[in-house]
């Protein structure tokens, strides 16, 4: 579902999704989006409402201060101040849980970089916000043409017009340092509006954007992550990952920041581990680490000569090796130490319980079903013959007629007497 303050479309008081005007259980576009867990709860603490927390496009949060005491909700458009003029967002928090928000930010409450909310947004501000929102994507694609006449080594990622259609943001993403100077003056004769030049990471830009990570979940950076820590490719060696930079990269081209979630496990770990960079010596050869498995305490080894063949050693093991070629002694073979997994075998039984996989069971013929004819016939259930210029309905039955006949000896169940010829 989106909201109307992200990318994903939208009026900025309803959502363009599922119409339930963020009421459902996404909770708007699930940018940034924090779950208040405090819902419900009786509040002990006055002044609930003293700081929001205000969404605008795509991942740009912003604490406020309620000064004027509105009854604020989760999904109001409210006007806000800003640098100059006002700005136009979504109150995505209230409660304290605002407050838990401010101290993860380094907010203090008083700090005097925290701006305050004017009134709720009234239909002007929305006619007006809805109009400079129109001119986002034709904007972005006559600077992107405007930087390259200029011949500027950068790249427009996003543009964002304030509520009051006054001002423009523009983020873009440089690798070197960016004399913009004639470019602002060129954007302001094109546009007539003030011009904010931000300059982003290639990170930063995956999050605005967003998108679904190889995981299949949204990206991390477009959701919740907030601090982007630097990613090396040691993190990959420590958890034994393959250095393959298409998996280990995500869609900002960077190495995944889901590389660190786990680092600190594996580094506390590794520490019970031996030095795996010391070779084993022993009478077949000397053995050098290929892997480890921190969850199995194993440790995999190859001989020079045979790199292809992996050894598994418990570290128990490994330790007792080290410990004899410290000695100054070579151990035994490493094949003859090498841990080895018990298979238990099992039995599967099978149980044919409805006879559907038994691979004989079409071979079967199907059985005829009998139809009556007209006046009977032959080996017909109740089938009778008649004889020529006899009664069809007292007729004489043949001896011989077949099942469900009138056979010898059977009574007629019309004259309920005895047939002709039949012996008494």
């Amino acid at each position: 579902m989106g909201c109307g303050n992200c990318g994903s479309g939208g009026c900025g008081t309803q959502p363009a999704g599922c119409k339930n005007n963020g009421n459902c259980g996404t909770s708007g576009c699930n940018k940034m989006d924090v779950f208040d867990w405090l819902t419900g709860m009786e509040r002990t603490v006055s002044g609930e409402t003293e700081y929001v927390e205000v969404r605008f496009k795509n991942t740009r949060k912003e604490i406020f201060k309620n000064s004027e005491h509105l009854s604020l909700i989760v999904g109001e458009a409210v006007a806000v101040e800003a640098t100059t003029g006002h700005d136009v967002g979504m109150v995505s928090l209230t409660g304290e849980l605002v407050k838990f928000q401010m101290k993860k930010a380094g907010l203090s409450v008083k700090s005097r970089d925290i701006k305050k909310i004017y009134r709720k947004a009234t239909d002007e501000d929305l006619e007006v916000y809805r109009a400079a929102r129109d001119q986002e994507q034709t904007t972005m694609i006559k600077a992107r043409r405007i930087v390259r006449d200029l011949g500027l080594v950068m790249k427009i990622s996003d543009v964002e017009y304030q509520g009051d259609n006054t001002k423009a943001s523009f983020y873009y993403l440089a690798d070197e340092r960016i004399d913009f100077r004639e470019l602002i003056k060129v954007l302001a004769d094109t546009f007539r509006l003030r011009i904010d030049m931000r300059q982003i990471g290639a990170r930063q830009e995956a999050g605005r954007i967003g998108g679904i990570g190889s995981c299949g979940r949204e990206l991390c950076c477009s959701t919740w992550l907030t601090d982007f820590r630097s990613v090396s490719t040691t993190a990959a060696r420590y958890q034994q990952l393959s250095i393959n930079p298409m998996k280990l990269a995500g869609q900002c081209g960077k190495l995944k920041c889901c590389l660190n979630y786990e680092l600190d496990s594996y580094m506390d770990a590794i520490k019970d581990f031996p030095d795996h960079r010391k070779r084993l010596k022993t009478k077949k050869g000397v053995a050098f680490h290929q892997k480890s498995d921190i969850f199995k305490g194993m440790m995999w080894y190859s001989y020079e000569d045979n790199m292809s063949e992996f050894i598994p050693l418990e570290v128990d093991r490994v330790r007792e090796v080290i410990a004899i070629n410290e000695s100054g002694k070579l151990a035994d073979d490493l094949a003859l130490m090498s841990y080895k997994e018990e298979v238990k075998e099992v039995e599967l039984k099978f149980d044919n319980v409805v006879g559907q996989e038994d691979l004989t069971r079409f071979d079967q013929p199907k059985r005829s079903k009998n139809k009556r004819r007209k006046g009977g016939g032959k080996g017909r259930p109740g089938g009778q013959q008649v004889k020529a210029g006899g009664n069809p309905q007292g007729g004489q039955a043949n001896a011989g007629s077949a099942q469900g006949g009138h056979g010898k000896g059977r009574p007629n169940r019309r004259n309920k007497g005895k047939p002709k010829g039949s012996d008494s």
